[in-house]
This record gives C-alpha cells, structure tokens and sequence, in this order.
C-alpha cells in the first residue's frame, strides 16, 4: 500500500532501519551528542533561537504554548479542526478566548484579526495554523504575523507550522512560536512535537513557569545541555538525525522546499486540466485538496482497492467530500506519478472521464518547467 496521507507519512527505509538499532539510554554523552545534533540542525531550518523537542504529538505543544503564552485572553483562527483545537485548549483551561471563524476553504484576512485586536485589546497571544490541514489551506500568517507586532509587538504571535515545517519556508521575523510534528515532513512516526522560539517567546517562558510535563521554562534548562526533562523520545531523535543527513545528501532544505514546491504545483495543474476541483482558495504546499461532493468516497475507495494507493478523507461536514494527498517528504517523482496516473483511472472506472494520460503528460511539464 502506497501510503499519501498528509499525517502520518510514509517512513523510508534508512530512516526505519536506523532506528531499528539497539535502543541508547537518554542520559549518555553517545545519545547527548545526538540530540545536541538534531537541536542544531532545526534551529538552522527554523532560523529561530531556540528550538524544543517534546515527546508528544503536535497537540502537545499546542498546549504547552497557548498555556505557557496566553496570560490575559487569546485570539485563535478557526478555519477547521485545528485551529478550532487552539480554542477547546483555552477553554480547557479556562482562558478567555476570541475565535475567528471562517469556512474550511477560506484563509483569515488580515484586516479581520486587525479589526479584532483593536476591539479587545486584552488579547496577549495570537494562534493560527500556517498550513490548516482539515483542507490544506494556507494562511497569510507572514503577513498577518507582521500586522500584528505593528499593532502591538507585545502580543505573542503562535504559530502551528506542524504541515508546514520542512515543507517550504516560513519568515519567521514576526514569528514568536512555530509549532511542529515528527509524523509530518521529517518523516518519522508519531510521538514528537518541536517547539521554535524567537527572543521574546525564550524570555516568557523562563519567566512564567507554567506547567509540570510541558514546563517549557523547565524543558529550556534542560535541553539547552542537550537533555530533557523528561524521558527523551530516543528512536524518534536518532531517526530526525538521518532524516538531516538524507537532506544534506539531497541538496539541503532549500531543495526539499524547491521539489515539495514543484511537486505540489505539478500535482494541483494535473488533477485540474482532468477536470478535478482545488478545494482551498488558498491551497499550501503541504497537500493538494480536491472536492467532489458526489465522487470523493468512490474515488478513494477505487484508489486503494485497485491501485493500493491510500490517500486521505475529510473531517466532519467534509468527511465524505475532498480526499487530499500528501506532499510533506522527500517523495520519489515516480511515486507522485502514480497517483495523479491513478486518480486519472480512477475517474475513468467511475465513467466520468475517457483516460487518455493527460495527468501524467501536465504533472511532467509543471515539475520540470
């Protein structure tokens, strides 16, 4: 089974064989050295001072951030299940909370979150999703992350980047938090979030020491000595430092931005000039998105009865409308031909398009244009 999920992807072989090897303890100099390695290595990709790694999935450092980040009231953007997930954290905890909600296809503007900050100004902390994976839609969080310190830098802007990070790259400079998962681009199991943060994010949390497990004050002791806290997740570290070594070996991060780019584009122009729907009006690069109210649950269940190929569904009112296929990774080309050649035989065993190999022929010309 050809797995093209956006979450979990896919784990390559080197990657899986590496950490098959006979487990370390996480207090030794020989597995020290290791995590000292992969902390270097993110804080390069993420261009950010300091950088955590949590054993935990991305829903974890959410947690720890809006805690450790939110003091007085939060503004979170809902745009689908995960940013809607920032929101049941504050009420969790009982943090006043502002949401802006908007449906799963359409990013927040601007002049929304602006207009919102100016009307309560008791709002100290920002979270939006970069990438919101319920429909692969991207937000201006650059631009909007950028507005925001204009407005006030004190407010803390906190960003789940978790299908974003080491997809393309983000500018951080307005940037306080960035939010990541092990199970996404880096190409490991489930188990580990990151945690970028800019000057400012480092001096709150050693101020406000929040929390016992997702102390991030505490987390910042101790991985700075290139520890943690808590017991590390060993396996998934080792496996992060021979995904850095396969992205050296291919390039650098700069050409796993450049071929996820051309990957995705490639694969949004194939699937259109067959005659499929993008779904977001502002698609990220992490996934492409398609909707067919009608086909969606045919085509996926066509795609992997007949060509083992598993792409993934939609959430709640979306459950049986888009499927989305997965971009995050180092992908062989000839893996994403298969799936644009086999959604194209997909529509022609549902009798709604003669195939003639157009998917194919337009995804070749995009990637190498």
């Amino acid at each position: 089974m050809l797995l093209f999920t956006p979450g979990p992807t896919p784990v390559p072989e080197n990657i899986r064989m590496e950490m098959a090897k006979p487990t370390i303890h996480h207090r030794t100099p020989e597995f020290e050295a290791c995590f000292m390695h992969a902390r270097e290595e993110l804080k390069k990709i993420l261009e950010m001072p300091e950088v955590l790694m949590l054993a935990s999935s991305g829903s974890g450092a959410m947690e720890a951030c809006v805690r450790t980040f939110c003091s007085k009231k939060l503004l979170s953007i809902n745009s689908g299940k995960f940013g809607e997930r920032f929101g049941k954290i504050a009420k969790a905890y009982n943090i006043p909370n502002l949401e802006i909600k908007n449906d799963w296809d359409t990013p927040v503007s601007v002049e929304e979150i602006i207009n919102a900050l100016k009307a309560q100004p008791d709002i100290d902390a920002v979270c939006l999703q970069v990438c919101e994976s319920s429909g692969g839609l991207r937000h201006p969080v650059e631009k909007i992350a950028q507005a925001i310190k204009h407005l006030n830098s004190e407010i803390v802007v906190i960003a789940d980047a978790i299908t974003a990070m080491g997809v393309e790259s983000i500018d951080i400079s307005h940037i306080d938090v960035l939010i990541g998962g092990s199970q996404k681009a880096f190409m490991l199991p489930p188990g580990m979030s990151v945690i970028g943060l800019s000057q400012k994010a480092v001096s709150l949390a050693e101020e406000r020491n929040i929390g016992f497990y997702f102390n991030l004050k505490t987390e910042l002791k101790n991985q700075r000595n290139n520890t943690t806290a808590w017991t590390a997740p060993t396996t998934i570290i080792i496996g992060l430092v021979k995904y850095f070594e396969e992205v050296r070996a291919l390039g650098g991060i700069q050409e796993v931005y450049r071929q996820t780019h051309q990957r995705a584009l490639a694969t949004q122009n194939a699937l259109g000039a067959i005659g499929l729907k993008i779904y977001p009006k502002t698609p990220a690069l992490a996934m492409t998105t398609i909707i067919d109210e009608v086909n969606a649950l045919n085509i996926r269940k066509i795609l992997k009865d007949d060509f083992k190929l598993h792409l993934a569904g939609g959430q709640d009112q979306l459950k049986t409308s888009i499927f989305r296929i997965n971009h995050m990774g180092i992908i062989p080309i000839n893996e994403s031909l298969w799936v644009v050649n086999a959604i194209e035989l997909a529509l022609e065993k549902l009798g709604l398009r003669k195939f003639d190999g157009s998917a194919n022929k337009i995804f070749l010309q995009n990637y190498y244009a």
